[in-house]
Parts: structure tokens; sequence; C-alpha cells
């Protein structure tokens, strides 16, 4: 018993990410549409201007920052939506322990909605990184 309370410092810390995972990842799903929506304009008027330019050094530290914000969005969503999966389902459990089923009920659906989340912002990430690389290797393709 004396131990379990020592460790209650533990998850009250871990119970805290909650609120800060779930802003985070409502957070990555806005970048995901603005990163959407720039990855749009730069395909049918950016990099038409970049190529346009002939500075080669250019198109590429444009390219390297632009698929380092997406490969960011494709791999941290998914992680804030596992972590904002788990840490709900410890107190919904021990409320299942306790006779509560309703607050298990609560913590699997802010679980599902978390994992949904990251998931939406990761593969919209994943999309964005892919279709820029290829936009931007036939750009240089096309400068060499």
């Amino acid at each position: 018993m004396n131990e379990l309370l020592s460790f209650t410092w533990l998850h009250d810390a871990v119970t805290w990410l909650l609120a800060p995972a779930l802003a985070a990842l409502l957070l990555a799903c806005a970048i995901a549409l603005i990163e959407a929506g720039i990855a749009t304009g730069e395909r049918f008027y950016g990099l038409a201007r970049l190529r346009a330019s002939g500075d080669v050094l250019r198109v590429q530290h444009v390219a390297r920052h632009r698929l380092e914000r997406a490969d960011l969005l494709a791999r941290i969503p998914p992680m804030l939506g596992l972590m904002a999966t788990i840490i709900p389902l410890g107190p919904g459990l021990a409320a299942l322990g306790k006779g509560d089923p309703g607050q298990l009920a609560s913590a699997v659906t802010v679980a599902f909605d978390a994992t949904v989340l990251g998931l939406v912002a990761g593969i919209a990430g994943l999309v964005v990184g892919k279709l820029r690389r290829r936009w931007y290797e036939e750009t240089l393709e096309a400068m060499a």
C-alpha cells in the first residue's frame, strides 16, 4: 500500500498530460489542413516559380524545409494519439474495477477519438510529404 502511494505523483503527472496531448492533436489536424493548402498552392504556382528562378540550391533548401515539416506531421501526431489513447484507459479500468462502467465508457470514447485525430493528421502529413517529395524531385530533374 505504501509503495502504491509513493507513485501517485507519477499517475497525476501522466494524467496531466492528457489535455496538452489532445490540444496538440487538434493543432496537428489544423496544421495538416494548412499544409494541404500550402501544398496545393505550391503545386500549381510555387514550384513553377521556383523552377523559373533557376536557383537549384534555393529549390533544394525549400524542399528540405517543407519535407521536414511534412515528415514531422506524419510522425508526431500518431504518437500523440497513442499517448492520448493510453492515458484515459488507466483511470477508466480502475473505475470499472470499482463498479463504474460509465467512466470506462467515457475513457474509451476519449481514447478512440484521440487515436482518430492522430491518424488523420499523420495520414495527411504522409500524403503531403510523399507528393511534395515527388514534385520536388521532378522540379530538380527539370532544372538539371
